[in-house]
């Protein structure tokens, strides 16, 4: 008796201590958690993309993409194979965790035969081919490339969210803050809120249909909108595919304009 009482003891002392320790997290605390969040060494996954206009006009395009980790730093190359006016276009993105260090991204045009470098304030700001993504959004960043708050803890279809508002240290970037609600089972953002300069909500990023795939959490539908211009951008990410046999070699510019195999 003496033994079940003493381990009942240490159970909730235990889990008095779990619930301290989620307390005490920092906004920053909650983003890097995002950040280290495990999702394999290499990536596949093949994307349906929907645009919508405000009249509701719709667009469809199909994308292979692909990613491997190099050290702290990310490659990826995506290729889009539908429909026949895109079909050849490649996306190179090279990410770098270091802080002040820009991102190297390539956008390669088959009509034209010309790959196009994307730096400067076009990676902040431009929309990648249509989308409501801008290039930027296409990357990741260093969590300290932000001033992170805990705003509140929130419920959403019976999953615990944190809250963070997170401000860009760059007066550069195009937002003046955005919002995200960061779910605490499995550390994906299932929505995100970006605000423009004035404080007026631009855009408004809804994640769903998250579930485990090869053991890692993927959200296999994300929801764009503009809030502001009324358009969508619908991404559906279909047979994803995680620690797979692919050669940092593939993630060249010469390997974009070839296409993909």
């Amino acid at each position: 008796m003496i033994k079940i009482t003493t381990l009942i003891t240490i159970t909730f002392v235990f889990i008095a201590s779990l619930n301290i320790t989620a307390q005490n997290l920092s906004g920053r605390d909650i983003m890097q958690k995002v950040k280290d969040r495990a999702n394999g060494d290499t990536r596949y996954s093949e994307m349906t993309i929907k645009l919508i206009n405000k009249r509701g006009r719709e667009r469809v395009r199909k994308v292979k993409s692909y990613s491997v980790d190099i050290g702290k730093d990310k490659k990826t190359i995506m290729f889009f194979i539908y429909p026949g006016d895109v079909k050849g276009t490649g996306f190179l993105t090279w990410d770098y965790d270091e802080i002040g260090k820009n991102d190297d991204k390539w956008l390669y045009l088959p009509a034209m035969k010309k790959t196009r470098r994307i730096s400067g304030s076009s990676a902040k700001k431009d929309y990648f081919m249509g989308t409501d993504f801008t290039y930027d959004d296409m990357g990741s960043r260093n969590v300290d490339e932000d001033k992170h708050k805990l705003l509140r803890e929130e419920t959403i279809e019976g999953h615990k969210c944190w809250i963070v508002e997170s401000i860009s240290k760059d007066k550069r970037d195009l937002y003046s803050k955005k919002i995200s609600w960061i779910r605490q089972d499995c550390l994906i953002g299932v929505k995100i809120e970006y605000y423009d300069k004035l404080g007026k909500l631009h855009r408004k990023l809804e994640i769903s249909n998250v579930e485990k795939v090869d053991g890692f959490w993927i959200a296999k539908q994300l929801h764009m909108t503009n809030v502001q211009n009324k358009h969508q951008t619908y991404i559906n990410i279909e047979n994803p595919k995680y620690d797979i046999d692919i050669k940092e070699n593939k993630f060249t510019v010469a390997i974009l304009e070839k296409g993909d195999a």
